[in-house]
């Protein structure tokens, strides 16, 4: 059976100096599942304005079902202007507020979160009230029996989060995404330590999680779950063309292979091996599937050897 995910959270245009994309963390990482043939449900909002149609639009082309996208009359559409003169470090200018600060509790939508196998979220889309008490809402739904697996992606974008909030949608979470940056700075909320690992085992106790995975920029990922098992992937080598989007795209890539039931090494070496080969493209969501990132994976352990 084909699991089944729903994410929850932003979709806005990315303007580039020469160009407009269609982007926002969770609608890449949806787009990236629908890829790998996964079943999911993107539950967002757009603006009832050209850009909102533009949106739905390409979501359509990427095969995502926008029936879980809401439009509404009073907000614009979501923009993000992205500053890629560090290709390593892309920074936005996120316009707020905008439609998807502003998704509104669905009870069909509900329905659909508690038949998920899992409910992946982020954080920009809790940065303001209507949208998080949604988001907490449908959290709320999956609390027991077979509930979905809760999958958080740190992902902070300054100044659109509170210590607070980050740290109470972590109180939900079983599997966390974070960056090396963002664990360190979360876990200096809290406490101090003195290496990574041990920052790593700090967060999956104190939030009882099933797993953490940290990405480390060209350095690769690591794992840690609840049971201290640890695993390490030390990337792979490629020239980037900016960094757009490579975290959602090993977030995606990562989702499909556990859901699927793979290894966590095999996991990570594909999670890895994705966000690399997105890396080396413009944009969040170049085109490619399964097979592209095998034969990268190929290519990359051939050149080695």
């Amino acid at each position: 059976m084909t699991p089944k995910l729903t994410v929850f959270g932003e979709v806005l245009w990315d303007v580039l100096p020469d160009a407009r994309l269609a982007g926002g963390a969770t609608m890449n990482v949806a787009a990236h599942l629908q890829r790998y043939g996964m079943d999911v449900a993107f539950i967002s909002r757009v603006g009832h304005d050209e850009l909102g149609a533009g949106l739905l639009a390409f979501m359509a082309q990427q095969g995502l079902d926008t029936q879980w996208v809401q439009t509404g009359e009073t907000h614009l559409t979501g923009i993000a202007k992205a500053n890629v003169s560090d290709s390593n470090e892309v920074t936005y200018k996120i316009l707020h507020p905008v439609a998807w600060d502003y998704i509104q509790f669905d009870a069909a939508a509900a329905g659909k979160v508690a038949i998920s196998d899992f409910l992946v979220y982020g954080t920009l889309a809790a940065r303001d009230r209507t949208s998080r008490d949604t988001l907490l809402r449908y959290l709320a739904h999956t609390g027991a029996g077979n509930a979905p697996v809760r999958v958080f992606d740190v992902n902070l974008r300054p100044p659109h989060y509170t210590p607070e909030h980050v740290l109470e949608l972590l109180g939900f979470a079983q599997i966390v995404k974070m960056n090396e940056h963002e664990l360190r700075e979360v876990t200096g909320w809290l406490t101090t330590f003195e290496n990574e690992k041990q920052a790593m085992a700090f967060i999956v106790d104190r939030f009882r999680l099933q797993m953490l995975v940290l990405t480390c920029g060209a350095e690769g990922a690591m794992v840690l779950t609840s049971h201290g098992d640890y695993h390490r992937h030390g990337g792979f080598a490629v020239e980037v063309a900016d960094t757009i989007g490579s975290g959602d795209a090993f977030l995606g890539a990562f989702l499909y292979q556990i859901a699927t039931g793979h290894a966590l090494p095999d996991s990570l070496e594909f999670a890895c091996a994705a966000g690399a080969f997105v890396a080396g493209k413009p944009g969040a969501l170049p085109p490619f599937g399964e097979q592209d990132v095998r034969k990268f994976v190929h290519a990359q352990q051939a050149a080695v050897h």
